[in-house]
Parts: C-alpha cells; sequence; structure tokens
C-alpha cells in the first residue's frame, strides 16, 4: 500500500522536475484572472451608453431623438423642413384639403415580426375620423382644411407595448410616479439607457456622480470646461432661437411698434451671439426669408425712434425684463442696452414663463412646419399659445391662408409674406440661435 510519504516525494519530483511549465502557468492564471476581472466587465460598459437628458416626460411624449430611434411615422420631415415618406410610400388630399390619404409600403415588420399594415397603426386626432379602407390604406377626414397634415403623422407610431419599427427596441421603462424616469433601448448587443432628470443642475449632478456618462442637449457647459476626463462638443441649433416676447398687450408696447422697434435696435445683438436669429423659422426651412428687418444694432437710431415718440414716454418707461436662471447673463447685457438708450429696467428671475409680464426673454422650440398660428395667431392668446399676446389682422390672414392652402410655392409666398410683417411689427426680438452641448465622459 503507498503511504502518505510516497506521494509527498512524487509531488516533490513533480514540482522540481515541471516547474518552469508550472510556474508559467500560474503566472499566466493570474494575468488571466486580471484580464476576466477588469478587461471585461470594461468591454462590456462600453456597449451601454447612459446619457442623461434635460426634461419631464410622460410615455405618450418622450423626446423625439428617442422616438425616432424605436419609431417611425407615416412620414418624416428632413433637415430643410420637408415631409418626405415613411411608413408611407405616398400620400394625397383632396381638393379641399379636408381628406388625406396614404398608401402604407409593403414588407415592413414591426419589431414582433407581425407585418406593419392599416390596422395595426393607431393614430388618434382631435375631431378627425380615421378609415381604413383595405390593408394599405389609412383615410384622415378632418372637419376642416389643413395643409400642413403630413407633417402631423411624422411623429412616430408603435403598436401596444411600444414596439415598433426603428434601429432600437425599447427594453425597459422605468416610471417615478407619473413620469419615466429612465427608458433602455437595445440594438444587437448595444444598449443605451436614458435618464431624464425635471433641471439642467440634477442633470449635472448625475454626471458629476457618475450616474451617466454623456450629457445631450445641455444649454451651459461651463463647469464641465477644465475637466481634463470629459470630451465637449457644441453644435449650432436651428430649431431654436433666444428671443424678447414683448406683451403686447400692455404698455409700453401696446399700439407702440416704434417702441418695440427703438428696444431692438438698441440690443448689440453680435455681443450676444454669432448665431443671429432674424425670423420666427428655421433658417434651414423651406419656407425661410432672409429678406426682412434684421434689426441690427444702431443706439443711435433707436435714440431716434424715442426721441420721436417724446421725453416724457421715455422718462415714465420702465421695463421689467423677466428670464430664466440660464439666460440671466443675457438678459444683464440688454438691461445694460437699454439702460443706454434711457430706458429704466429691471430684470427678474423666473424659473417658468410668467403668468404678467412686460419682456420675457426665454429660448423658444421651432415648429417643424412654417405653420406658426399657435404662436402669433390673435384667437391664441386665450388658451396661452401666443404668449405675446399679439393680436395683428394681416397677420391673421397669413396664417389662416397658409393652412388652407395645398401647393408648397403658393405656402411659401405666404409664409415669406408673414415674416416680412411680423418683423416689421415687432412683437417680439429675435436674438440668436443657442448652442447645443454634447459632454462625454472619456
Amino acid at each position: 500500500m503507498r503511504t502518505l510519504r510516497y506521494w509527498f516525494r512524487l509531488t516533490i519530483a513533480f514540482i522540481s522536475r515541471f516547474k518552469l511549465l508550472l510556474f508559467f502557468g500560474v503566472l499566466a492564471g493570474f494575468f488571466l484572472f486580471i484580464i476576466l476581472r477588469f478587461f471585461i466587465p470594461r468591454m462590456v460598459q462600453s456597449s451601454t451608453e447612459r446619457i442623461g437628458i434635460t426634461g419631464r416626460f410622460h410615455t405618450e411624449d418622450l423626446p423625439e431623438e428617442v422616438l425616432n430611434l424605436v419609431g417611425q411615422g407615416l412620414t418624416t420631415i428632413n433637415e430643410n423642413g420637408e415631409v418626405v415618406g415613411a411608413l408611407s410610400e405616398y400620400w394625397e388630399s383632396n381638393k379641399e384639403g379636408t381628406i388625406w390619404t396614404f398608401k402604407i409600403k409593403n414588407g415592413l415588420t414591426w419589431h414582433d415580426g407581425t407585418e406593419v399594415n392599416a390596422s395595426t397603426i393607431n393614430y388618434s386626432f382631435k375631431d378627425v375620423e380615421i378609415e381604413k379602407p383595405d390593408e394599405y390604406t389609412i383615410v384622415f377626414k378632418l372637419q376642416s382644411p389643413f395643409s400642413p397634415f403630413p407633417s402631423a403623422v411624422a411623429k412616430p407610431v408603435f403598436k401596444k407595448g411600444f414596439i415598433g419599427t426603428g434601429e432600437w427596441q425599447i427594453n425597459n421603462i422605468s416610471l417615478a410616479g407619473e413620469y419615466v424616469e429612465s427608458i433602455t433601448l437595445v440594438k444587437k448587443g448595444l444598449k443605451k439607457i436614458y435618464y431624464f432628470y425635471p433641471t439642467e443642475d440634477l442633470a449635472k449632478l448625475a454626471f458629476k456622480l457618475g450616474k451617466v456618462d454623456i450629457l445631450e442637449d445641455l444649454l451651459d457647459p461651463q463647469e464641465f470646461e477644465k475637466w481634463k476626463n470629459v470630451t465637449i462638443k457644441s453644435s449650432v441649433n436651428p430649431t431654436r432661437y433666444v428671443a424678447v416676447f414683448f406683451n403686447n398687450d400692455s404698455d409700453p408696447f401696446k399700439g407702440s411698434k416704434e417702441m418695440r422697434q427703438a428696444l431692438s435696435y438698441a440690443i448689440d445683438k453680435k455681443k450676444l451671439s454669432e448665431n443671429r436669429a432674424i425670423s420666427p423659422i428655421n433658417p434651414n426651412s423651406w419656407a425661410f426669408n432672409p429678406q426682412v428687418k434684421k434689426y441690427d444694432y444702431d443706439r443711435e437710431h433707436a435714440l431716434e425712434i424715442l426721441n420721436d415718440l417724446g421725453k416724457e414716454i421715455i422718462e415714465n418707461t420702465n421695463i421689467k425684463l423677466v428670464t430664466t436662471p440660464v439666460l440671466l447673463e443675457i438678459a444683464e447685457t440688454i438691461e445694460k442696452d437699454w439702460e443706454a438708450i434711457g430706458i429704466d429696467t429691471t430684470v427678474q428671475v423666473s424659473s417658468a414663463i410668467p403668468n404678467e409680464f412686460q419682456a420675457f426673454l426665454a429660448i423658444y422650440d421651432i415648429p417643424k412646419d412654417p405653420d406658426q398660428y399657435a404662436i402669433w395667431h390673435s384667437t391664441q392668446i386665450a388658451n396661452g399659445t401666443n404668449i405675446s399676446k399679439f393680436s395683428n389682422p394681416r397677420i391673421d390672414k397669413l396664417l389662416e391662408d397658409g393652412r388652407l392652402e395645398s401647393n408648397t410655392e403658393e405656402r411659401k409666398k405666404i409664409y415669406l409674406d408673414f415674416q416680412r410683417f411680423l418683423l416689421e411689427e415687432a412683437p417680439a426680438i429675435f436674438l440668436y440661435h443657442p448652442l447645443s452641448y454634447t459632454i462625454i465622459r472619456k
């Protein structure tokens, strides 16, 4: 019977004979452990993007950039504001523009493998009757003509359970009460997790704490500019503008476009940004009019207009300029420019659109279609979307005509005139298109 001493000697002999092989084996095992322990998790993590976005959203109004990854609409809108087909192959309307018929492309499938057809596409619009005469046709019957309707069906559509047709699929949605806290998208082993924060400060805090590695659509990146482990990317956002909206139903602006024009000429807009905004319509849009009154900085002309109004008006004018915290520095610059022409000005900070104001400095999202009925038509004052309380019969008529005209070239003429006459009335001062920043952890 073999004794314990035998096995001990055998082990010693084996180690002595194969000591180099054993040494390198242990060394290789150690390095393999390091690779498995540290590098593999990092490779897995690198396939996951954790993105922070500012804003509070419900499931039905998630950010467009997220929805467009997951789904498509019957149409889509390109960078020039033109409506082109997406799920639909083509569309047409009756002469009056009250009936819109969309033909769905063949061969499209949802993420669950089922076919995209009329019965699986569900849109819901107020006062719109929807018919589906066959498997690939959807008909929308409107109560009144609305030429921008094809842009209304550019919003991505989903089957129940957020099943879409895009490159990415929704893997999970996390709610905090009625709001979406995060949403996880997946695609071929890749993952994007979007976290939503009610304020930009909270989004920045999440980045600092390491909860997210990317911040998108940031307005103020200053506190990250000295960080060595981040990359900051910036781009001009032509889909927004920064503007001073006057309350055109209160003194000193009611019935006095001269006062509004004087204040516009008095602002040195190049000092605020190089990316001038001269119109409420996206400069890349097919309907944009570059031939409008631009109100370039002209302090002397501003003083001439004010002198024509009279010394008493100037002395009795006190403007309260309300703005958001992120635009405070811009507001203070405007305050100095207005004080320089003798207009007493006070800056006040508000985190929301005030119910009452004389002048309000804010960032505004430009609609994709040039239709701006909700923003400038006098009937929209009561529901609050016409925040400047602007009322002008000529502008009203142009906005109404723009909704009725289905011919693109004729619509373009209408909106060129709309911009020209709106800028002449100066219900707001269009300043610049803001920069949008993306912060990426290296």
